[in-house]
């Protein structure tokens, strides 16, 4: 044998500091991480010896153990499953490289309470140190199915840990435990107990797949018989999607959740499908109650358990559901799929698809009795998740009507409540259209924008749209039930017969009062619009920039290009308010004085305040504050 000490990287030390000295108050949770770990291990053997025969293995009887040693005071979680090699020992297990340390850190820090704080360790995947809460030292032994040779990782948390190689390891993984002593004000249990582990067991993994087996009791052979005393099965092992509802609690189906999502709280919603017929399978699905951290991350993991006929075939099973039901967590059973399914296979079967289109149906359809039979549910489904769920409008054309029934948006129409486009269009005024909506960061920015006025003064209702996903869905939709959905940051805008507006007469005479000054605004401006004219959205500002009715909005141009595609800039359409008195006095100047050299500057100007009013920034920002300040400084 040989052997070899390392040092823990520095995340991974700080991580077991904080085991160490109970950062969590329910120390129960390491036995439900370590024999999730152990029938991880089982599963991907399972897998592993579907795919290749001649696989050195023995799966005939795949299990957990649970030994208790009361005179040692050690537990031992032991498996015969995929087990692992020397050098993945020491990257798993010695570095944490990828088990999200640091994250799992930061979020640990921000964690207010006891119960946030015990859920992070399943969530981050840092769940075989959780062993260090009720021991002062881990032993683990393990050999990785097929090879002749194991390993054995011994530490004390201590910054330091031991890997030696040793030839009579048996197939798969045990994790010994020398437990602390039991100390019960801090929450630290005598896990020597045979009923402490058979009521940890039973909270947390009565639904493991495979049997999870303690010795009984005073066990080890007899007077009468040398052979020792069959373990005993601590699990049901029975699947509860396969069971009736009625055999199985809410508690059962939300332990369920929390072992295959991570999540330390209860799901927002259990969703059951059955599909009976030519091509059977069962599902059972979670709407979460928050959405996890790397919902947006490109490189997260999305998907459900995929098994066929009770046998594990894959975790994150992309091909079951849409990208925009990523945060959907659960487990699809199909009967009839083969068991040496791969991801290639699955983009291809039209048994998947026929899954994918049912489970993404009936998804849609709770969250739509959500919002009818439990508005407070659905509010916080939708704040959760209502952005990704917007992505769908874009790329599932065949469910968007039902997408567009269950979004809801915040509006000019009510402060905080939100409102559906169907709410809308029944609150739509006589001769109105058009769906109106802005796009912009927050509602503050949209509320203070120039072309929100001349809705404002005549009770109009916009859509206040601030997710970056708004642009691209309102664009690719178009309309709703015959209403076309308008940005009234785009094209001209005419509000006539929507309430009182300047009279036909009165606005022919100002476009000719203003001809001579607009025309001259287009030459100066030339490189930076592609038109000068006169606005009826404008009451109180005196200029504002809107996009052409088929062109991009800066936003989503900077959206395209933050994906890698380019895409020319459209010059924009500056509007000017006639009514203003700066833009009166600007034309009355043009009119009055031969010298224009101080007016461009002051078109200039308010171009760049008409940008900046919009939340953009004037070309040349360092030029616009010199103007700027030099105006001020005559002003003096």
């Amino acid at each position: 044998m040989s052997s070899e000490t390392f040092e823990f990287q520095v995340e991974a030390r700080q991580l077991l500091q904080l085991m160490i000295h109970s950062v969590y108050s329910n120390k129960d949770v390491f036995l439900r991480e370590l024999v999730s770990n152990a029938s991880d291990a089982l599963d991907k053997l399972r897998l592993e010896k579907l795919w290749d025969d001649a696989l050195d293995a023995d799966v005939s009887d795949l299990h957990i153990d649970i030994d208790i040693d009361t005179e040692a005071r050690t537990l031992t979680v032991r498996d015969n499953g995929i087990g692992m090699s020397y050098d993945e020992v020491g990257r798993l297990i010695g570095t944490i490289a990828n088990s999200g340390t640091a994250k799992f850190l930061q979020e640990l820090q921000e964690a207010k309470d006891a119960a946030g704080a015990e859920g992070l360790i399943g969530q981050f995947g840092v769940g075989f140190y959780s062993g260090f809460m009720v021991a002062d030292e881990v032993t683990l032994m393990t050999r990785r199915a097929g090879e002749s040779q194991g390993t054995r990782w011994t530490s004390r948390g201590e910054g330091t840990y031991t890997l030696e190689t040793v030839d009579d390891a048996p197939q798969g993984t045990s994790v010994t435990l020398h437990l602390k002593p039991a100390d019960p004000e801090n929450q630290l249990h005598d896990y020597t107990s045979p009923w402490k582990i058979r009521e940890i067991i039973k909270r947390y993994s009565d639904f493991i797949t495979w049997p999870i087996r303690m010795a009984p009791e005073g066990s080890g052979t007899d007077d009468k018989s040398d052979e020792a005393p069959e373990a005993e099965t601590l699990n049901s092992m029975k699947a509860l999607w396969a069971r009736p509802r009625g055999e199985v609690s809410d508690d059962e189906y939300h332990e369920l959740y929390k072992h295959i999502g991570h999540d330390w709280r209860d799901p927002l919603e259990t969703i059951r499908l059955q599909a009976e017929g030519t091509f059977e399978y069962q599902a059972l699905l979670f709407l979460p109650a928050h959405a996890p951290h790397d919902l947006f991350a490109r490189d997260s993991k999305r998907g459900v358990q995929l098994y066929v006929k009770r046998v594990f075939i894959m975790d994150d099973c992309e091909a079951l559901l849409p990208p925009y039901l990523r945060f959907v967590k659960g487990v699809v059973d199909a009967a009839d799929l083969s068991l040496n399914v791969s991801r290639e296979i699955l983009q291809q079967d039209r048994h998947i698809e026929m899954m994918r289109r049912r489970l993404t149906k009936k998804v849609l359809s709770t969250v739509k009795d959500m919002m009818t039979k439990d508005q407070d549910r659905y509010a916080t489904f939708w704040r959760e998740f209502g952005t990704v769920l917007k992505e769908g409008l874009v790329t599932d054309s065949e469910n968007r009507d039902v997408l567009l029934s269950v979004a809801s948006f915040a509006s000019t129409h009510h402060d905080t409540e939100p409102t559906t486009l169907k709410q809308y269009v029944e609150r739509m005024k006589d001769g109105q259209d058009d769906i109106y909506y802005l796009t912009g960061e927050s509602r503050q920015s949209i509320e203070n924008s120039p072309h929100m006025e001349a809705f404002r003064d005549r009770g109009i209702e916009v859509l206040l749209l601030t997710d970056a996903v708004d642009e691209v869905w309102a664009d690719a939709v178009g309309e709703y039930e015959g209403k076309k959905l308008r940005s009234v940051a785009k094209g001209q805008i005419d509000l006539d017969g929507e309430g009182e507006d300047t009279s036909d007469g009165e606005r022919e005479k100002q476009t000719e009062e203003y001809a001579g000054l607009l025309g001259w605004m287009k030459e100066q401006l030339d490189g930076d619009i592609k038109e000068v004219r006169l606005s009826s959205r404008l009451t109180v500002s005196p200029a504002c920039v809107v996009s052409d009715a088929h062109d991009l909005t800066p936003a989503l141009e900077n959206m395209y290009r933050a994906m890698g595609q380019e895409v020319p800039r459209s010059r924009r359409i500056l509007e000017l308010n006639p009514d203003h008195r700066l833009v009166k006095g600007l034309n009355q100047a043009y009119n009055e004085r031969e010298d224009r050299t101080v007016l461009a500057e002051t078109a200039e100007l308010l171009h760049g305040l008409a940008v900046l009013a919009e939340g953009g920034q004037p070309k040349e920002p360092a030029r616009f504050v010199k103007l700027m300040a030099d105006r001020l400084e005559r002003a003096l």
